[in-house]
């Protein structure tokens, strides 16, 4: 009975897959590696990262810059793990985690940005960003939580806001978690069952799963609108956590131009696994 409540809304071929499905295999199509990662090279990669991170920090701090961190992306792709991972050993004094719940009476009838300019980095922070401004651009208008006519204005407003917060010297990194839908599936249903996970599962992600073509469209239409020269999205492949996770923090670290850089392990990622949408969604949904 539990699993009917999300299995009536996804496919059934969908449901016997995930079923039939080992742990360690990748069911989503496209996918360029057939398994997961193996935990004692994910563990060795992210320890020798996270080393670098602290670089990072301490050159963000010493230089004063202000650096922004956008996670977006379906449901269950991995967004939160990876901002754990950044997060984990670097100093929390001068990095803050932003996670909005929806807009109080007073936000509502703010300016649609403004809830999220006032908790924009100071001199010398990072701020990482879990969801953002991006809900009016995907979630919002599939699940009817906006007009036409707020969406339209946000997607025209976007690209000057964003221009503006770089001109002021905000550096700025977009990401978008990109997961198949047989993985998506997989994810909540463990969420489900799993009682330390049950609140990740809201009844917005149930319905959210339902529909997938629509949340497709509205990304496009995202990517369309908002992927500029000044602020580009860059898409991550996530059905495998651990290397989605790595290679997020290795774009990040390889654009950086941080004092005591390690170059051999602040490489650029992978490019099977990140890049811009046009490269990543050529054969993927």
């Amino acid at each position: 009975m539990q699993n009917r409540s999300l299995g009536d809304k996804v496919p059934k071929e969908i449901i016997d897959l995930v079923s039939k499905a080992r742990k360690k295999e990748i069911i989503g199509p496209g996918y360029p590696y057939t398994k997961k990662m193996k935990r004692k090279q994910y563990e060795s990669e992210k320890q020798l990262l996270q080393i670098e991170l602290l670089k990072m920090q301490k050159w963000v701090n010493e230089t004063g810059k202000k650096l922004v961190l956008i996670f977006e992306g379906r449901d269950a792709a991995g967004k939160g793990g990876t901002i754990k991972r950044f997060m984990e050993h670097i100093n929390p004094r001068g990095a803050k985690v932003v996670a909005l719940s929806i807009p109080t009476e007073t936000e509502r009838g703010q300016w649609y940005f403004q809830r999220y300019i006032q908790r924009l980095p100071t001199q010398g922070e990072i701020v990482l960003f879990d969801r953002s401004w991006y809900n009016r651009a995907v979630i919002e208008p599939v699940m009817g939580f906006c007009t036409d006519q707020e969406y339209q204005q946000f997607l025209d407003q976007v690209p000057d806001v964003e221009n503006t917060l770089v001109e002021s010297g905000i550096i700025m990194f977009k990401f978008w978690f990109s997961v198949s839908r047989e993985e998506q599936f997989r994810r909540f249903r463990s969420r489900k069952k799993d009682p330390l996970k049950q609140w990740k599962l809201s009844p917005v992600d149930r319905e959210v799963l339902g529909r997938w073509d629509q949340v497709t469209a509205a990304r496009q239409e995202m990517f369309n609108r908002t992927h500029t020269a000044t602020a580009p999205w860059t898409v991550i492949r996530s059905d495998d956590k651990k290397r989605a996770r790595l290679n997020c923090i290795r774009h990040v670290l390889h654009h950086l131009p941080y004092a005591q850089k390690d170059d051999d392990v602040a490489v650029a990622p992978n490019s099977k696994i990140l890049g811009e949408p046009a490269q990543i969604y050529k054969d993927v949904h």
